[in-house]
C-alpha cells in the first residue's frame, strides 16, 4: 500500500509529541501491536541490498532536500513515493493500520518501541559503506539506549532544546537558565512548546530532577513550578519559528533546528538570540528505520547509504537546518549557526544523556496527568 495523502505542513508547525496514551499504543517492552512480535514477518532476516522497487517514504514534511531525492531517483532508476506524518502518534497509527512503508524516521523513544515490538528490520551496518562516518565519530550511537548496537536504526538528525528570544525586546543577554522563561520583562509574551516531555522536562531540569521522572512527588513539584509560569505565558505552541519571526513571542522554548532555520528567513537575524540553559538541555535524535513489512527493504538500504554520502549530508543540512551525526559535516552546520553556536550538538552533548525515555505504563499515565493539570492551569 502506498498511501496517497496530501502532505501536512512542515514539522516546524507541529509538536514533537511523546504521549504514549494516544491511539492506545504499547510501551517499550510491552509489544507495539497486540498481534505479536512476528505478525508482520521476521525482523532478523537479512536484507539483500539492491534495487527491489520504488521507495515508499514516510517522514515529516520537508526533511530531505528535493535535490537529494532527485539524485537518488536518477542514480537508481526508481521513484520516491512520499507520504508525511504530523506527529509520532500519527506515524504509529498508520503502521498499526497496516500501511506499508520502506523507510520511516522515528524519534529515539519511538524507535525503541518499534524495535522492541518486532516492527523494524535489522540493519547490517557493514552493508552501508558510508555508515562508518556516523559510528566512528559519534560513538554514542554505536550502542544507544533505545536500540542495542543500533541493530535496527541509523541516526538521521539530532537536536537540543533551549530558549529563543528577541534581542530587540529583551536585550542581548539573559541569565542562561530555564528560569529566564519567568523573566518579568517578557510576561505575557512567552511561549513554551506544546509538548508534554519538553515542558515537564524543562521544569524538572530547573528543579534539579531527572528529565523524565514519573515519581508522583517529583511531578507534584514540577506541576507547581509550571503553574507559577502559567500566568506569564501567552500560550503553548510548537511553532517557535513563526512566533519569533513575526513577533508573537518575545521569548519561547525552542528546538535548535528551528532556530537555525530562522537565520535564513529573518530580515535581521541579529535581533534573535538562542541559549542553552545551564541546568541542562534535552537532546533528541531521529532515526532511519525500515519497517518489518517493507516491500522494498533493499531500496531502503540503498537510500540510507545514499543519504550518508558526504555531498548529500551537506545538501540536506543546508536544507533542513538540523545537524546530522556524520563525521566531516560539522563545518557545514557550524557555518549555518555561527550566530547561535549553542545550536551545535557535539559528541559530548550526547554523553550527557538528557534524552526523553519511555516510562512504564503507570509512569506514562502519571506524566499524562501532570501535563493535563499544567495545560488546564
Amino acid at each position: 500500500m502506498s498511501p496517497e495523502e496530501p502532505p501536512p505542513p512542515s514539522r516546524r508547525a507541529f509538536l514533537r509529541s511523546g504521549v504514549a496514551a494516544a491511539f492506545g499504543l504499547g510501551l517499550a517492552g510491552c509489544g507495539f501491536l497486540p498481534e505479536g512480535r512476528n505478525a508482520f514477518g521476521d525482523p532478523d532476516r537479512p536484507i539483500d541490498v539492491k534495487v527491489d522497487g520504488d521507495l515508499v517514504y514516510f517522514n515529516w514534511a520537508d526533511f530531505v532536500a528535493p535535490a537529494v531525492f532527485d539524485g537518488f531517483e536518477k542514480e537508481y532508476g526508481v521513484k520516491v513515493i512520499q507520504s508525511n506524518f504530523d506527529s509520532m502518534e500519527g506515524m504509529a497509527a498508520k503502521l498499526n493500520a497496516g500501511n506499508r512503508y520502506d523507510i520511516i524516521f522515528p524519534t529515539a523513544k519511538w524507535a525503541q518501541r518499534l524495535a522492541d515490538g518486532g516492527r523494524l528490520r535489522r540493519i547490517d551496518h557493514s552493508q552501508l559503506p558510508h555508515a562508518d562516518a556516523v559510528f566512528s565519530r559519534y560513538r554514542y550511537f554505536a550502542d544507544p539506549w533505545y536500540d542495542h548496537h543500533s541493530a535496527h536504526t541509523v541516526p538521521f538528525t539530532m537536536y537540543k532544546t533551549g530558549i529563543g528570544w528577541r534581542k530587540d525586546r529583551m536585550g542581548d543577554d539573559l541569565a542562561g537558565s530555564w528560569g529566564d522563561l519567568w523573566n518579568a520583562r517578557a510576561r505575557g509574551q512567552v511561549f513554551v512548546l506544546d509538548d508534554r516531555d519538553e515542558v515537564l522536562g524543562m521544569a524538572a531540569l530547573k528543579l534539579g530532577l531527572d528529565i523524565g521522572t514519573s515519581d508522583e512527588r517529583d511531578l507534584a513539584r514540577i506541576t507547581a513550578t509550571l503553574q507559577s509560569l502559567r500566568p506569564r505565558l501567552r500560550g503553548f505552541s510548537s511553532d517557535s519559528y513563526n512566533n519569533l519571526l513575526n513577533g508573537n513571542a518575545v521569548m519561547t522554548q525552542a528546538w535548535s533546528g528551528d532556530m537555525a532555520a530562522m537565520l535564513g528567513q529573518a530580515k535581521d537575524p541579529s535581533v534573535l538570540g538562542f541559549e542553552v540553559a545551564r541546568e541542562g538541555a534535552p537532546i533528541n535524535s531521529d532515526c532511519y528505520a525500515i519497517p518489518v513489512n517493507a516491500r522494498h527493504p533493499g531500496t531502503a538500504m540503498l537510500f540510507i547509504d545514499y543519504m550518508l554520502r558526504p555531498e548529500n549530508v551537506r545538501k540536506n543540512i543546508r536544507y533542513i537546518g538540523y545537524p546530522m551525526p556524520v563525521g566531516g559535516s560539522e563545518d557545514v552546520y557550524a557555518a549555518i549557526v555561527k550566530p547561535f553556536p549553542q545550536c551545535l550538538v557535539a559528541p559530548d552533548d550526547l554523553k550527557a544523556d538528557l534524552f526523553f525515555r519511555n516510562a512504564s505504563s503507570k509512569g506514562e499515565q502519571a506524566r499524562d496527568t501532570a501535563w493535563t493539570h499544567v495545560k488546564a492551569g
